[in-house]
This record gives C-alpha cells, structure tokens and sequence, in this order.
C-alpha cells in the first residue's frame, strides 16, 4: 500500500467511525429545547474526547487493514478479486 493510499484510508475509516462513536458518553439532555422542540441534544458533548477515542480505534482499525492487505489474504493480483486480462 502507497503513503498516500494509506493516508486517505485512514481518513476514510476516521470519519466514518466518527459518527459510530460520536453517541458514546455524550450525556442528553432530559427536556425539550424551548426554541425547537429537539430532545437529546448532548448537555456536555467532550468533542476532545471523541476525537481521541476515534483516533485510537481509527488506528487499530487501519493497522488490522493493513495488516490484512499485507498478509496476502486479500490480493488483487491473483484470486477472486484478480482483474483479468481484458479488463486491465
């Protein structure tokens, strides 16, 4: 895998496990905002911490892809995601 493939991965990963953690120890409030009638509006939303947890699983995410894609076990060279030759 190429820097930059690895780079725009784990942006990919990040942002999509973003809003798989975003819900996390976000406490909501009990009553409905006066304004807009919305409930659950986080009282205290710790974005650094969500941020730092997204990090970190971002990372052992991207690292268990990369691993896989080392390993061999997904190949693009031969096996059932191989390109024939009239498709390269």
């Amino acid at each position: 895998m190429a820097w930059f493939t690895g780079v725009v991965l784990y942006v990919l990963i990040w942002w999509s496990l973003l809003f798989a953690v975003l819900p996390f120890s976000s406490p909501a409030t009990s009553e409905a905002d006066p304004v807009s009638g919305w409930r659950g509006t986080p009282t205290r939303p710790f974005i650094k911490r969500t941020i730092l947890r997204t990090t970190v699983i971002t990372t052992i995410v991207w690292l268990c892809v990369w691993a896989l894609i080392h390993s061999g076990w997904i190949s693009f060279h031969h096996g059932w995601f191989a390109m024939t030759e009239d498709q390269g």
